[in-house]
Formats: C-alpha cells, structure tokens, sequence
C-alpha cells in the first residue's frame, strides 16, 4: 500500500476557500481513478498548510490515478482556480509497512 501526501502551503487567509476547491475536485479526482482520502490542516507547523492524503494500492494504481485525474478537464478547471491560492507546495510518497 502506497499513501500520498499532496501538501499545499497556501497564502495567508485562503484556506476556506482552498479547502473548498478541494472538496469540489475530490468527486472528480475519485472519477477519474485517484483515490482520495483525507483533507488535513495544520494544529501546529506551519501555518496554513493544507494536506490531501491518499492511498493506492501500489506506486502503478497511483500512476495511473494520477494521469487519469490530470487529464481531466473538471480537475483541470478546478486546479486552475486552486493554483493562485497556493504559495508552494510539495509531495510526499510512503510505503505502507504492513
């Protein structure tokens, strides 16, 4: 089992809206085959940080999710909206250690 963690650092005050736009794109990310779990924000670290965590079943499941779910003119145009509210952002890749 892989878990992926999409982690945005948004700019200052966006976070309800980010976390919408993410919500919305979710129902089209499970569409299109990319897993999504959990919406996660930040108690301590730094602020406004805003993780979407999935889990596929393998690193070729998430591949394949994922190049599915980019091709998608609905994630597309809610990625687009998402984009000016996020400062950086960066990826993280586990294996699950069963």
């Amino acid at each position: 089992m892989i878990v992926v963690r999409d982690i945005f650092q948004l700019h200052f005050g966006k976070a309800k809206e980010a976390i919408a736009l993410l919500k919305e794109g979710q129902r089209s990310l499970e569409r299109d085959g990319y897993s999504t779990g959990h919406l996660l924000v930040d108690v301590t670290g730094e602020f406004y940080t805003l993780v979407m965590e999935s889990t596929f079943e393998s690193l070729a499941a998430y591949e394949s999710g994922l190049a599915s779910a980019i091709s998608s003119e609905e994630w597309q145009a809610v990625y687009a909206r998402l984009v000016p509210l996020v400062r950086s952002g960066r990826r993280e890749v586990f294996r699950i250690v069963e």
